[in-house]
């Protein structure tokens, strides 16, 4: 099942951002059972090979592999496509002209302008696929991140955009850019936020977030948001780490 179609179900989906750029950590995770598992080629030391090697060790499991590319620009998109993520988180886009951009990426010509690479790309299974070229457009999500002043007084023309499959609302890069870096629960971030998943639901596109803590997650499923993450991989190491040190020492 396409991501996309699976935010439409009875349920959200818990996700969990993997930062450690390990495939070891990475099938450990997709073990326990979360429904989407965030490949982060932005800030953590993701190379292609390390990116290819995440896919492959969750493979063999029922959770999406989502990547977030390093910015919207082509070449990361394509290149991203073509080791097989079928699902791109792509960050900062503040306007709906980036958004047509970072959709355009997406596509083959002629829907966009994505760089052709069928019998050497890992996603048409080398070439076996026959009907890829033709039909590959319409098997990626793309996710638009919302994470700025500027993208928050987009989100309309951001959502009516063809391709955007959905939002997701970062809220560190929001409390930064709302004058409140390393405050994300400040209450004026925390309305920025109310406003913003209020503004998604008008548009009728599935809202998605990073939750802050076990009780935001919480919360945010009582909001109705459609896909949430718990935390990070380097968050769960960091904490069981010091609690059992803690509990010896």
């Amino acid at each position: 099942m396409l991501f996309r179609d699976a935010l439409a179900g009875q349920r959200p989906l818990l996700g969990l951002w993997q930062a450690l750029a390990n495939p070891y950590t990475a099938e450990i995770c997709a073990r326990v059972g979360y429904d989407w598992l965030l490949i982060d080629g932005e800030h953590a030391p993701n190379t292609l090979p390390t990116l290819l090697a995440q896919l492959q060790a969750v493979a063999p499991f029922p959770v999406e592999p989502i990547a977030r590319v390093p910015m919207g620009e082509p070449i990361a998109i394509k290149q991203y496509l073509d080791l097989g993520y079928r699902t791109l988180l792509v960050p900062m886009v503040d306007s709906a002209e980036q958004a047509r951009a970072v959709v355009a990426a997406t596509r083959f010509p002629p829907y966009g302008t994505r760089g052709v690479a069928s019998a050497t790309s890992r996603a048409s299974g080398f070439g076996a696929d026959a009907s890829y070229l033709k039909d590959a457009h319409l098997k990626v999500t793309v996710i638009a991140q919302i994470e700025s002043k500027a993208a928050l007084e987009q989100i309309d023309a951001i959502a009516a955009v063809d391709g955007i499959d959905a939002l997701f609302i970062g809220p560190a890069d929001l409390a930064a850019s709302l004058g409140h870096l390393g405050h994300a629960t400040h209450p004026d971030v925390q309305h920025a936020i109310d406003e913003a998943k209020s503004a998604i639901d008008r548009t009728g596109k599935p809202a998605g977030i990073f939750a802050l803590s076990a009780d935001d997650a919480r919360l945010r499923i009582t909001q109705g948001y459609r896909f949430i993450s718990l935390g990070t991989d380097i968050g769960i190491m960091s904490r069981g780490a010091a609690a059992l040190l803690k509990a010896v020492a």
